[in-house]
């Protein structure tokens, strides 16, 4: 960007919600109200089917828009950028449709998807990303719960409506250990050269000092990976079918959205912070037959991170995760860690998760930095074949520990019918003295292969049923 009127054109050319800088709660979520109390409502489980009656992926008319019709060269080398927005942009003016993809490989930049656009990637058919990074232009966009300035994510969408990217195609990202993902530890110089400050530590001060969001200003000449696909303040988003590779950072990351459908992914990249799909802020979401192989958590539930989160306030919520199959990970799935706003409402099953290099199966994680209020999580038949760490894990100490003057929550959990083979700790549960860990049950669970003893620390109101660890039925907790 040549001069600070660019920048400010760029902002008043994206309309208010930008100028907005996400002070609102998000004007395209629903108010579903709260869960029922499962102390007085009965089965928790009974809730699903009516999130399920809102959860709708969108329809699009039949009408198709090739990418190659709009100059797109499916050889690998010829830039289509201008190919995808003009094809785009035709087919949010015709009312909606297809933008297809055909088979080749199409080189691009950043894509924007419109309302009443659905992306499609056929068979034999790759979206790859270049690497230079010119051609993701500033947007506003969140990196680690954070609000800010930045690179555009890939595909990336703002204040849209029925939106979806779908297909048997592959998108890769072109990441590796010396694109993008190097960013991760990366400095640049300071003015006086004497330091080099890590743009992430620069942006955590930032918002944690209440800089306004108009001044967080990366992108160019900055080292904030984008993300892969994010949909940001979005309403009916659906991304099924196709083959993520080697992506920057977090891969699926709707934020602010409601309604969301994420089905029949696979997902591959094991650089730093490859998050498979990561929900913030985000109403209504189904999250099913799936296959993630990542860096890190494969599911990550989040709601924003520390003052940031605690500004915008909105929490993630009604999250429904069933049939995916978790391979390597830190986390199978994950609650955390940037989480402030909250969750509410998270309903697992029926899925599968083994490989020693993922280290926990399911994992809830806060600190006295983040506060959030985690409540009503509830996970059943869960079959692991083996982690390194834990099968279940509830910590306070993640990260930044006690240092913080926020109270962290978990309530109302309860895991039922989960088995492991093999395990460190069948049980990692780690809560404060004065935060204590609350309402925790394990009911029919069958810990197997497990090599170290229980750590339960500060969890009040922890009950088991029907639970055997190495063949052994334990008869209570804490």
């Amino acid at each position: 960007m040549e001069s600070r009127r660019d920048f400010l054109k760029l902002v008043a050319s994206c309309g208010a919600a930008i100028i907005a800088f996400g002070t609102t709660r998000g004007a395209h979520l629903p108010e579903p109200g709260p869960l029922p109390d499962p102390e007085t409502s009965g089965d928790p489980w009974d809730e699903v089917p009516r999130i399920l009656e809102r959860i709708k992926p969108p329809a699009f008319p039949s009408r198709e828009f090739n990418v190659e019709n709009y100059g797109a060269v499916g050889d690998a080398k010829t830039d289509c950028t201008e190919a995808f927005r003009k094809a785009i942009t035709a087919c949010n003016a015709a009312s909606g449709g297809r933008v297809v993809v055909p088979k080749g490989e199409f080189l691009t930049g950043a894509i924007h998807l419109k309302s009443n656009v659905n992306l499609r990637v056929n068979s034999g058919a790759t979206i790859r990303f270049t690497r230079d990074t010119k051609q993701y232009p500033l947007v506003f966009t969140r990196f680690e719960g954070m609000e800010l300035m930045n690179y555009s994510p890939f595909l990336y969408a703002l204040e849209q409506e029925n939106i979806a990217i779908s297909g048997q195609g592959i998108i890769d990202g072109s990441a590796d250990a010396e694109h993008w993902w190097a960013w991760k530890s990366r400095t640049r110089p300071s003015k006086d050269l004497t330091a080099t400050p890590n743009d992430r530590d620069v942006l955590i001060k930032m918002a944690e000092t209440g800089v306004p969001v108009s001044k967080r200003i990366f992108g160019e000449g900055h080292y904030l990976r984008p993300q892969f696909i994010q949909p940001y303040r979005c309403k009916n988003v659906l991304i099924e079918g196709v083959t993520l590779l080697n992506s920057p950072m977090w891969q699926v990351h709707p934020v602010l959205c409601a309604n969301v459908t994420v089905r029949k992914l696979k997902i591959n990249a094991d650089g730093p912070n490859t998050d498979g799909c990561d929900p913030e802020s985000c109403t209504d979401v189904l999250i099913e037959d799936c296959v993630f192989n990542t860096g890190d958590d494969c599911i990550a539930i989040k709601s924003g991170r520390n003052a940031d989160g605690r500004r915008v306030n909105v929490p993630s919520q009604n999250i429904i995760i069933r049939d995916c199959h978790m391979k390597n990970g830190h986390g199978g799935v994950t609650v955390g860690s940037e989480i402030s706003g909250g969750v509410h409402g998270v309903f697992a099953e029926h899925c599968q998760m083994d490989s020693p290099k993922l280290d926990i199966a399911i994992r809830l994680k806060n600190n006295a930095m983040r506060g959030g209020l985690l409540e009503n999580i509830y996970v059943r038949d869960i079959s692991v074949g083996q982690v390194g760490n834990a099968a279940v894990s509830i910590d306070f100490y993640y990260e930044e520990g006690k240092v913080g003057s926020f109270k962290p929550v978990v309530r109302n959990v309860t895991i039922e019918k989960l088995r492991t083979q093999k395990t460190q700790y069948a049980l990692y549960l780690r809560g404060f003295e004065n935060a204590p860990i609350e309402k925790v049950a394990f009911i029919d669970c069958d810990f197997s292969g497990v090599a170290k003893p229980n750590v339960v620390e500060n969890v009040r109101d922890i009950s088991v049923r029907n639970v055997r660890i190495n063949g052994t039925t334990l008869e209570r907790l804490g």
